[in-house]
């Protein structure tokens, strides 16, 4: 058989479909595989590139074979949609991908270890029980409204709306139906504040065991929370040219509507990673705030106060969010730390 020098593997819960090319570019193999069947064909075969779709089962299978020493990449699916033929199956999804995997300028994503994935687990079960949190704290607000009462937000008015229940309770001014509704929302509501305690603590583990991690808090905006997250997802900053690119990446610069010379800027693009790109501008709000008050002083905290003088406080937010991602990606990919004297570019 010709030699197979580079490999689309189309991956899915238990049909796999392979598609191989010759050094020449030529089709040499058309396969397709079950689940079992996967990791014995490659071990078989000859080292070589394998490109993989981006996905959640895709980190543990480029894993799998780079320890059979092929050279697996992690290709994002818009990437691949590119290379994709008028139609749509799986043996067309692995020659689109072994494409694409050939392409020279191709971005990839970086392969994570389990130990990134697992502190990434953490980070979206904390998200998700917060906003399971929010919901229950909007409903209680809104049965007590029903009746009169108007509770204030904010998770730290907890502890006054329990109160209003227990009291009310006892004093035997609510009816005993809507007693029976309110305890079991209170119940579930103090359990997800444990469970988000917990969770927490176990994250700032993380974080003080993380060098990285560690640096990344030092900058304005970057808590420890989006400190560890930002380490845990970006395993190979270094595919960037430069922080510019790495912010483009995440979606915080304008989106592009520019022909004929005529460069025409809109909202933000609102690519790359959704949950970064949210920290980053939550951060960005908070670290404004300080600044706008004068209780953080830095280069960087200049630079925002005067952007402040002549634009919108969450058009300032965002841009104040750029620069937080490329402070960040050049500590990741040149093991900087953060010098609050340093002066950011006007770009």
């Amino acid at each position: 058989m010709t030699k197979i020098t580079t490999i689309g593997l189309d991956i899915a819960k238990s049909s796999f479909a392979v598609h191989g090319f010759d050094a020449e570019g030529k089709t040499v193999l058309k396969k397709e595989l079950k689940r079992a069947q996967v990791l014995p064909f490659f071990a078989k075969l000859a080292p070589c590139r394998v490109g993989l779709e981006a996905c959640a089962s895709a980190h543990r299978w480029a894993r799998e074979l780079k320890a059979l020493g092929n050279d697996a990449r992690l290709i994002p699916a818009q990437r691949v949609k590119a290379f994709l033929p008028r139609k749509k199956n799986d043996a067309a999804d692995a020659q689109a991908i072994a494409r694409a995997v050939r392409e020279p300028e191709m971005r990839f994503v970086g392969v994570k270890t389990v130990e990134r994935q697992s502190t990434l687990m953490l980070f979206k079960t904390r998200d998700l029980l917060v906003g399971q949190r929010t919901q229950i704290l909007n409903a209680l607000r809104g049965h007590f409204g029903e009746v009169g009462i108007v509770v204030p937000k904010g998770t730290h008015e907890v502890r006054s709306l329990v109160d209003r229940v227990m009291i009310a309770e006892k004093a035997q001014d609510l009816p005993e139906a809507m007693g029976a509704a309110l305890r079991p929302l209170i119940s579930v509501l103090f359990t997800l504040n444990d469970e988000i305690a917990h969770l927490g603590k176990a994250i700032l583990k993380l974080h003080r065991a993380d060098a990285m991690s560690q640096r990344l808090a030092t900058v304005p905006g970057i808590g420890t929370l989006i400190a560890t997250v930002l380490a845990a997802t970006v395993s190979e900053p270094a595919s960037f040219k430069g922080g510019r690119e790495f912010a483009a990446w995440l979606g915080l610069v304008p989106r592009q509507h520019s022909t004929g010379g005529k460069p025409r800027l809109g909202h933000i693009s609102k690519m790359g990673n959704r949950d970064l790109r949210r920290l980053l501008v939550v951060g960005a709000h908070a670290a404004l705030y300080r600044m706008k008050s004068g209780k953080t002083q830095s280069a960087l905290a200049d630079w925002a106060r005067k952007l402040l003088e002549k634009k919108p406080f969450k058009l300032v937010a965002v841009a104040l969010a750029n620069k937080m991602a490329r402070i960040a990606w050049a500590i990741m990919a040149k093991g900087q730390s953060y010098d609050p004297a340093h002066k950011p570019t006007s770009a």
